[in-house]
């Protein structure tokens, strides 16, 4: 019997084919529109968790915050005994970096460039996930010695040695000289702050005492947790400490502020979840529309085969047989619009992938979605035609003209 129905409902179909494409091609419209917004907003969120990620989803940022003390003597400032203190009085913080980072001009033999330096601790690259690719990182001996040593980054190291080794050679930072040392590994071109690949990283002794040449304030603590769950204690715990070593009363606002990379995150996807339930409600939509064409096709089907279907329920047919009859067939319609839509939606998809800089990903749940909602579209309006069909007196039927 199943087969039988299948093939009534394919014959039909290829029947009118004029009437079928039209009927098909709201849902493939709809389908499509889904497909490939959820491809944009999906390939949006990987991008941005990718980039948040490459920071560090357990990495917490510290920095002197002027807003609450506004107009109350001096300015607010981090010390390297901050950083200190955090280490040793928060449980749930294992590592931590002083960091000062700013512009300064390199130059090796005939090659200038401008990028960005960051004086910090040994521990930065770990808590950075940065990985030497060439030689090594600095040492806690270098920054106790103030050793002038340098780690490049990969982009970087291209614009000032070319295809050249820069191991060990000699370059100018802010006319001072530094040993290279290392290379990092490339991060890729962008993160939330700036080109990874295109900076300095050096002892943070040495940038303190010597490229800027005086005992400055520290510009901002990089801290990580034990694992990502503890980052909200870990931020309870450094307000703590930093709260009583800045000697702030109850009432006072923090002259510190702290950048969560997981509250970050969260905000993130919360911002994709909606931006994707309204661009997906515009392909729903679309579905409906093409839903109604369903309807009104079905209808007319209907109409034009009163006579089939007064000769069928004379010969034995039940209602309930013509019912699935009529409503397979508007299923059928639907995920044959459904399965063109999700290819031309991934096409769309990778058009807009490779003529912008966004980056598209069709996921294995928006093509279930989006052919689920198709087959529940094809149910919905395809149940009242079917019903319709099968409520027809035999009598009746095989008199319509």
């Amino acid at each position: 019997m199943f087969w039988i129905i299948i093939k009534v409902a394919l014959k039909s179909l290829w029947g009118s084919k004029l009437r079928s494409f039209l009927a098909i091609l709201g849902i493939v419209m709809g389908v499509g529109a889904v497909i490939s917004m959820l491809a944009i907003v999906e390939g949006a969120r990987r991008e941005m968790t990718s980039m948040i990620g490459g920071l560090g989803t357990d990495v917490l940022y510290i920095w002197p915050d002027s807003r609450g003390v506004a107009g109350k003597g001096s300015a607010p400032s981090l010390k390297l005994e901050d950083a200190q203190a955090i280490l040793e009085e928060a449980p749930s913080v294992i590592r931590v970096s002083p960091q000062l980072e700013f512009s300064v001009s390199l130059k090796y033999g005939n090659k200038n460039t401008r990028t960005s330096i960051a004086g910090v601790a040994p521990t930065y690259l770990l808590i950075r996930n940065m990985i030497v690719e060439k030689g090594r990182a600095f040492t806690d001996s270098d920054v106790r010695q103030e050793a002038r040593v340098a780690v490049l980054g990969p982009k970087t190291a291209e614009k000032l040695f070319g295809t050249q080794d820069p191991l060990e050679q000699n370059i100018k930072i802010n006319q001072l000289v530094f040993r290279v040392i290392g290379v990092l590994k490339s991060k890729g071109a962008q993160s939330a702050f700036g080109n990874e690949d295109d900076r300095v990283v050096a002892p943070f002794s040495t940038v303190q005492r010597q490229v800027l040449g005086r005992h400055s304030d520290i510009a901002a603590i990089c801290v990580q947790a034990g694992a990502t769950a503890q980052l909200n204690a870990a931020e309870d715990e450094i307000r703590g400490i930093l709260r009583k070593r800045h000697h702030l009363t109850p009432t006072a606002k923090d002259d510190f502020g702290v950048f969560n990379q997981a509250q970050l995150l969260d905000m993130q996807n919360k911002a994709l979840y909606i931006f994707g339930v309204v661009l997906g409600g515009v392909g729903g939509i679309c579905l409906l529309t093409g839903g109604i064409g369903i309807m009104n096709i079905m209808l007319v089907i209907v109409t034009e085969r009163t006579r089939e279907i007064g000769i069928r329920k004379a010969v034995g047919a039940k209602s309930r047989d013509i019912l699935i009859q009529f409503l397979f067939e508007a299923v059928l319609i639907s995920l044959l619009g459904g399965g063109i839509g999700v290819l031309g939606g991934a096409g769309l998809g990778a058009l807009v992938s490779a003529i912008t800089p966004v980056k598209t990903a069709v996921s294995l749940w928006s093509i279930l979605l989006a052919l689920s909602f198709a087959a529940g579209v094809g149910v919905f309006f395809g149940f009242y035609p079917a019903y319709r069909a099968s409520r027809l007196d035999p009598i009746e039927a095989l008199h319509f003209e």
